[in-house]
């Protein structure tokens, strides 16, 4: 058995009693794993206190990747991750704050508070899930799905052309965005860790195969690897996160600017300085 496991999961998946509810093939255990890894090289490197981690998730499949780790986890209502997690940083600053979110969950229901989260700089750290559609609930067209796709609610293929989540974040400001592909598990792995050694808000998006509806329906193919071999051939790396005939995997933001609990923390001390406020 793989020391990690023991270390990191839940005893009653360690010891084979409980299993994850993914399908074979799914790119969320690969997501998993790859967490897993860089919070184990961060501890050995002594940079970072898993004791003060606590995990936020949403709706989906994507919610689920979380769930057999030893840590403080919290199930949101749909589309609600990042306001859960927004006062979980509010109260405790010093926490470690990660949210594990699926594109139609984080971009659909939940992309008003995506966007507010953003130019708040809140210290959360989001690890989108981006399979191109909705994969729990049957293959549904999502905010991601690529233009002229078919899903099962878009059987003459998808009118709407997806949305861009790294270069929405960089435009609203996030201070740190990167890209990578599940098959990349060297740059995903330190992108994970960058994302949480990094102080504001921070989003890390995964292209991952679905093989049961993705890869059936939107691409055509239904063996992972070769799912995942497709997606090394439809990326290109750069530092700059627009669509064209590739998607565009990378780093694209990386800076600090004062966070929102920072701030929040510093009016709240001139409050207590001056005795409350007298209208």
């Amino acid at each position: 058995m793989n020391p990690l496991i023991r270390k990191y999961l839940r005893s009653e998946y360690a010891q084979g009693k409980r299993r994850t509810i993914f399908c074979p093939g799914c790119g969320n255990g690969i997501i998993l794993g790859y967490f897993i890894r860089a919070i184990d090289e961060l501890k050995r490197e002594g940079r970072f206190d898993d004791s003060k981690l606590y995990i936020v998730t949403g709706i989906g499949c994507s919610g689920n990747i979380p769930v057999p780790l030893k840590y403080n986890i919290v199930r949101a209502l749909h589309g609600r991750a990042l306001s859960v997690a927004t006062g979980i940083k509010l109260v405790r600053p010093d926490s470690e704050v990660v949210v594990f979110a699926g594109d139609g969950d984080l971009l659909s229901i939940g992309g008003n508070h995506l966007i507010h989260t953003i130019r708040r700089n809140v210290g959360i750290k989001v690890i989108l899930v981006n399979n191109m559609l909705y994969g729990m609930t049957g293959g549904q067209v999502a905010p991601t799905t690529p233009m002229d796709a078919i899903t099962h609610t878009t059987p003459y293929g998808n009118p709407e052309p997806p949305l861009d989540a790294c270069r929405l974040a960089v435009s609203l400001g996030a201070t740190y965005v990167a890209r990578w592909a599940v098959p990349l598990a060297k740059q995903c792995i330190q992108s994970i860790k960058e994302l949480l050694l990094h102080r504001g808000f921070g989003l890390l998006e995964c292209l991952s195969q679905c093989p049961v509806y993705q890869g059936r329906y939107v691409i055509g193919i239904d063996r992972p690897s070769k799912i995942m071999d497709y997606f090394l051939k439809i990326t290109v790396v750069s530092n700059e996160p627009r669509y064209g005939d590739k998607i565009i995997i990378g780093k694209f933001a990386d800076y600090e600017r004062p966070t929102y609990e920072e701030i929040m923390w510093g009016i709240m001390s001139r409050v207590r300085e001056d005795g409350g406020h007298e209208a």
